[in-house]
């Protein structure tokens, strides 16, 4: 077995002890193959039942579940390879983005935001590779507001509002912390996908829910009956590594003899009979050579909020004059690609404290976190990449009248500067100047922050093609801060973080506010809001929820692009299945969503063909 399958990329320790990490991990895993690797397909028949487009966190849900009857037979297609070693280790998320593994997307450049980026630009990381960015996230588990599915019906979704979901975010779940899975109405426990707690936090996330008792919030549950208050992080963690959905929902069903998953096949386009307007096929290339396959029942694309849209307009289906302009013939005018939303959030914060709590590379990257980590799945490198806690808040714009927080908080035992300006820098695409003068004076200092997210932004962008090429990769334009409000909501957000380190729970370790200002600030009075306004405009970080760009709505919702059932409009045999399909993106993390979207949507199709048909 190659290196690549066993270690994943190898160019992702270049700058750390690789060898040294090589030798343990084939010590301890002594090439067992425990989780079990999956296989290439070997031969790809001509036609299959279904053919599922992205074994992402959606994806790999529909290709197990439709699986399950044993008479389909599914064709799953992924452009990436399969998870290696490296990749199960949580503490080394930092090191996945900008490699082989990711889609490595750009942002067009923003006039009102990312100022403190090159080019203006967000780097957008996006999985290229089974389990797609369940693999590359932070792992955090979060469902999102009941609110945020009852909006969605209220809109016409009918079988979308937060009743209706519940059972299959449970369906999934195997959660593994007693006090939390007890709680059987809303969590479940023997499902594919293990949620517990970290194996590793330091001392600060304590600090952190003990400072949110003290300004009058709970400690609770956010993804249970009320989500306003603080918690420590819930992940998609399994023993001490991750549990992407590859793992979760494709390596128990590997061997099924109905399921062929072909790897490193990039679909090119969707066949759709221009006359009858039915989708017929997929055309993709996989080492050099181009295959097209007959669907005989369904496609489900489920390429996630950048690629399906890109897929659906290569494929004529999308705004009429956009495709024209590529020469793309149009087979159905919908408004693929608009209705873009992402989190947004201030991602530089920096408080200092004077106990050796911080997670710096320094403690990360040693032979005893190392050996620790090999033989017992603990230690620094179990942690969630810092990420050790999640809070909902509400700002003065929030809706008094209920659980509605307005303003998510991710806790980190780091900042920027934590890891030696080797990759947290560059993952977010910090300008040279502002990294010098600003984050490498406290480099490797123990330190922490607070993310303020902002949960339901009012600026809404687009997806576009910047060619009929299928390998050039599409125009991703966020127009974050178009609407003056989000700005508003998350200078609120910021100074509610900023008052979380008075507390006194930060204040006995002796935690301070990093003060030099923000280059690019100096005009504003400090600490005013113009003065936030201008760090957030520069430090303008993605959270990596884009949703929206393929919307679901009513027949009689001019914007929608898929009908509740998720199928595209005008066209018979194509639905899409990911978080693309979010009227609104829900006031939390994505992945649990996209995994419940999977859920819901299997059944859909089941409920389809198994009944009627």
């Amino acid at each position: 077995m190659p290196l690549t399958q066993i270690f994943g990329n190898l160019s992702l320790w270049a700058s750390f002890p690789a060898f040294l990490l090589y030798y343990l991990l084939y010590s301890s895993f002594e090439m067992n193959d425990p989780e079990g690797f999956i296989t290439d397909a070997e031969t790809i028949l001509t036609e299959y039942d279904f053919i599922v487009i992205g074994a992402g966190s959606a994806g790999a849900v529909v290709a197990n579940r439709l699986t399950e009857v044993s008479n389909w037979n599914v064709l799953l297609l992924e452009a990436g390879g399969d998870e290696g070693m490296i990749t199960d280790i949580p503490g080394a998320v930092q090191l996945l983005q900008r490699t082989s593994i990711d889609w490595k997307y750009r942002t067009v450049a923003q006039t009102g935001a990312c100022l403190g980026f090159n080019d203006n630009k967000s780097n957008w990381p996006r999985g290229k590779i089974l389990g797609g960015s369940s693999v590359l996230n932070y792992m955090l588990y979060v469902r999102g507001n009941k609110r945020d599915y009852d909006d969605w019906e209220a809109k016409g979704n009918t079988g979308w509002s937060y009743d209706d979901v519940l059972p299959y975010f449970i369906k999934s779940e195997d959660n593994r912390n007693p006090y939390i899975a007890a709680n059987t109405k809303y969590h479940g426990t023997g499902g594919y996908l293990t949620v517990q707690e970290p194996a590793w936090t330091t001392p600060l996330a304590a600090a952190f829910v003990e400072a949110g008792v003290e300004m009058g919030y709970e400690n609770n549950d956010g993804n249970a009956a009320k989500q306003t208050g603080f918690m420590l992080a819930q992940a998609t963690n399994r023993r001490g590594r991750r549990c992407s959905t590859a793992k979760a929902f494709l390596r128990p069903i590997r061997n099924r003899q109905n399921l062929h998953i072909s790897m490193h096949s990039h679909v090119h386009k969707i066949i759709i009979d221009p006359v009858t307007k039915q989708a017929t096929a997929v055309r993709f290339e996989k080492k050099g050579q181009i295959y097209q396959v007959n669907a005989k029942k369904e496609i489900i694309v489920s390429a996630g909020s950048v690629n399906s849209p890109q897929l659906l307009m290569l494929s004529g289906v999308g705004p009429a004059a956009h495709l024209q302009s590529f020469g793309i013939p149009v087979i159905e005018d919908l408004p693929v690609g608009d209705n873009l939303q992402d989190h947004i959030s201030l991602g530089g914060m920096v408080f200092t404290v004077n106990k050796p709590f911080g997670s710096t590379e320094a403690r990360y990257y040693t032979l005893p976190a190392l050996l620790n980590y090999t033989m017992n799945s603990a230690g620094p490198l179990a942690s969630l990449g810092g990420c050790e806690g999640l809070a909902w808040v509400n700002t003065k714009y929030a809706d008094p009248s209920g659980d509605f927080p307005d303003i998510e908080f991710h806790f980190v035992s780091g900042t920027p500067a934590s890891d030696s300006g080797r990759s947290i820098r560059f993952n977010n695409g910090v300008r040279d100047d502002i990294w010098e003068k600003y984050y490498k004076p406290v480099m490797d200092k123990d330190m922490w922050q607070v993310i303020p997210m902002l949960l339901r932004p009012e600026s809404t962008g687009t997806i576009r093609l910047a060619s009929s090429d299928p390998y050039t990769a599409p125009l991703i334009d966020p127009k974050y801060f178009s609407k003056i409000q989000d700005l508003n909501v998350l200078i609120e957000g910021t100074k509610i973080g900023l008052a979380l380190g008075k507390t006194e729970a930060f204040q006995k370790l002796g935690s301070k506010f990093y003060d030099a200002i923000f280059p690019g600030c100096e005009q504003f009075t400090p600490w005013t809001d113009d003065y936030w306004g201008c760090f957030i405009r520069h430090y303008s970080q993605t959270l990596y929820h884009p949703a929206g760009t393929c919307k679901m709505g009513p027949s009689t919702d001019p914007t929608a692009v898929v009908d509740p059932q998720l199928k595209v409009n005008g066209i018979q045999g194509l639905r899409v299945v990911d978080c693309s399909i979010m009227p609104n993106v829900v006031s939390g993390n994505t992945n649990a969503p996209a995994i419940m979207i999977g859920e819901k949507a299997s059944d859909m199709i089941k409920a389809d063909w198994l009944v009627t048909k």
